[in-house]
């Protein structure tokens, strides 16, 4: 049985490229084998440059301010990096559905997947799932996958940076 490939791990993926983008087609080639994507072609310098100008119109998916705006700047990239859904068999992976063209460079997969799972994600788990780390001095976007929903920070180091930072400010405020 195939899993369903637009779920999860594409929100994971671009949440990392976008936190840290590839600095060459090697390195992004890698980063996206490590989380399960096949890779049938050479990666090249377009793919890169696709790929880093694709990264902030999906950040900005993740910065629109109300669920309408959220969805209107997700539509767009759905209609620039998605098709109608097919079954395919290649990979030796089994049938499954791809949202996308055939014979796409890794950055056009890439658009495609990121597109559909982020879109499946907000619309599965609601639409304010993904956002901006609440640490002040950190930018970073995360996908929110906890079960209430109410994440706040891109990781636990910035979730404790914040704890104690609060705790030492009410410290400071409650002594004379």
């Amino acid at each position: 049985m195939q899993q369903n490939p637009y779920g999860e791990d594409p929100v994971r993926l671009i949440t990392g490229l976008a936190a840290e983008p590839p600095r060459s087609p090697g390195e992004f080639a890698e980063r996206c084998a490590a989380a399960g994507m096949a890779i049938d072609r050479p990666v090249s310098d377009a793919d890169l440059a696709e790929i880093l100008e694709f990264i902030p119109r999906w950040l900005a998916v993740v910065d629109a301010g109300t669920p309408r705006q959220r969805a209107a700047a997700l539509n767009d990239l759905l209609t620039a990096s998605a098709s109608h859904p097919r079954l395919t068999d290649h990979a030796d992976g089994g049938w499954h559905l791809h949202y996308r063209d055939d014979g796409l460079g890794l950055a056009g997969v890439v658009r495609a997947v990121v597109s559909v799972g982020t879109a499946l994600h907000l619309t599965g788990r609601g639409m304010d799932r993904l956002g901006r780390c609440a640490l002040a001095e950190c930018a970073r976007v995360y996908g929110d996958f906890t079960r209430a929903g109410r994440q706040r920070y891109c990781s636990h180091a910035c979730a404790n940076r914040d704890a104690v930072r609060r705790f030492r400010t009410r410290r400071a405020e409650s002594r004379p």
